[in-house]
């Protein structure tokens, strides 16, 4: 487990919260606003204190200056689909663990919808993924949803905790949720692990101050760090912004630490 604890002690750059870019949308969504100039949306959230960002193999080499200690670290993502397939919610595994060796990630990242018809073929691919990320002593970062077919479930907090208990009980090492809405609900999602739970961003919120808000309840909840896409690198001043969601991460608790990170 060496490592791994060495490659989770770059994620948690910082401290112990956990700061993500997540740029792997281009593939699900197309080139919107924010990722077509690449580089410089990375650099943009460098600047405000990002950890890491997710990125599929193809913009590696784009970005891949932009990559080290002075820069931030790299979670190559694993799973794929388009908004234009019969069914989006089909994620395929479209690359290996080692080739994000090869590539130089610091940790893999894979995305199951849990209630989807494909929920099984995911499954199996986590599991293969996870005992991949074990033999060569990478940490995997398992980004878990709820896409049963009925909206509410997206963040309904029974389900939601449900999730996160797969991720872990599959081997995850970090796990990417949505936030249920409110800190008493996502409290318990954080006591259902003992694995590092962040939050994802989601779609893009009416302001900047609906993001901060929800990631300032997030902590207070026991989150321990947060992956935000769109509401970054499609904001005016992702740099700004970047930079206030830093502050509220490190913001220190009553014993002067920003919280306890989980190990398995």
């Amino acid at each position: 487990m060496a490592g791994k604890d060495l490659r989770l002690k770059r994620l948690f750059r910082h401290s112990d919260r956990l700061f993500i870019l997540p740029l792997d949308h281009g593939i699900t969504i197309g080139p919107v606003p924010g990722l077509t100039d690449i580089r410089r949306t990375v650099q943009a959230a460098i600047d405000g204190g990002i950890d890491a960002v997710v990125v599929h193999k193809g913009l590696v080499e784009r970005i891949d200056d932009l990559l080290s200690p002075a820069g931030c670290e790299m979670i190559l993502h694993l799973s794929a689909s388009t908004a234009l397939a019969p069914d989006p919610n089909r994620k395929e595994q479209v690359t290996s663990v080692e080739r994000a060796l090869e590539l130089g990630a610091t940790a893999i990242s894979i995305h199951v919808n849990l209630g989807s018809a494909f929920e099984a073929e995911m499954l199996k691919d986590f599991g293969t993924v996870s005992e991949q990320c074990s033999r060569w002593g990478i940490p995997l970062l398992a980004m878990m949803y709820v896409r049963d077919g009925a909206k509410d479930s997206e963040y309904d907090p029974a389900k939601i905790k449900h999730a996160a208990r797969v991720a872990e009980e599959l081997g995850a090492d970090l796990v990417k949720v949505n936030y249920t809405g409110d800190p008493e609900s996502f409290a318990e999602v954080v006591a259902a692990v003992a694995v590092p739970v962040i939050i994802a961003g989601g779609p893009k919120l009416n302001s900047p101050a609906e993001l901060l808000e929800m990631v300032a309840d997030a902590v207070a909840a026991g989150a321990q760090g947060v992956a935000i896409g769109r509401n970054i690198f499609q904001d005016d001043h992702p740099a700004q912004l970047a930079a206030t969601v830093r502050q509220i991460l490190d913001q220190k608790n009553s014993k002067g630490k920003t919280g306890p990170v989980h190990r398995r």
